[in-house]
């Protein structure tokens, strides 16, 4: 019996789970790891940033992405999704615009209210938002440790 998703379970697991982690190459070769929240579309991953990110002057240099989501909390509920693949920043045009109000239905709510915002944090995020789209290699690492649990053998 395996634990892998199948691509299904895969793809409404990462359109289910809240926040993902974003791993970049930095200039020297060395991984960064960030968390970032996303939607899923077209089995593609779509993460809105500041234009003026490092996460972007990374993508820009080197388009080698790994991306992660979890959950669970106890072994028996473990589930992840490892993706590598190459993330591209979107021009200016229809797909990054539907983005955008994927990426705002999907979070609605989640944000603080601005007057609890760090002055820093809000020039910070008051600039222009892009998108990386990662575009997922056919190998993916997947498992879901529900599937360990014994199913009944009937009478």
């Amino acid at each position: 019996m395996g634990v892998t998703f199948d691509e299904d379970e895969l793809w409404n697991f990462l359109n289910d789970t809240h926040t993902g982690i974003l791993t970049t190459l930095r200039a020297d070769g060395w991984p960064l790891a960030l968390p970032v929240w996303f939607v899923t579309a077209d089995h593609r991953i779509y993460v809105r940033t500041p234009a003026r990110t490092r996460k972007v002057a990374h993508v820009r240099r080197d388009p080698r992405v790994c991306f992660t989501a979890e959950a669970g909390v106890t072994w028996g509920e473990l589930r992840a999704v490892v993706l590598t693949g190459h993330a591209h920043v979107l021009p200016e045009g229809d797909e990054r615009d539907r983005v955008f109000g994927l990426i705002s239905a999907k979070y609605k709510g989640f944000g603080l209210p601005v007057d609890e915002v760090p002055a820093a944090t809000i020039r910070h995020y008051d600039t222009e938002s892009t998108v990386l789209r990662v575009d997922p290699d056919p190998h993916t690492v997947s498992w879901d440790n529900r599937k360990l649990r014994r199913r009944s053998e009937g009478p």
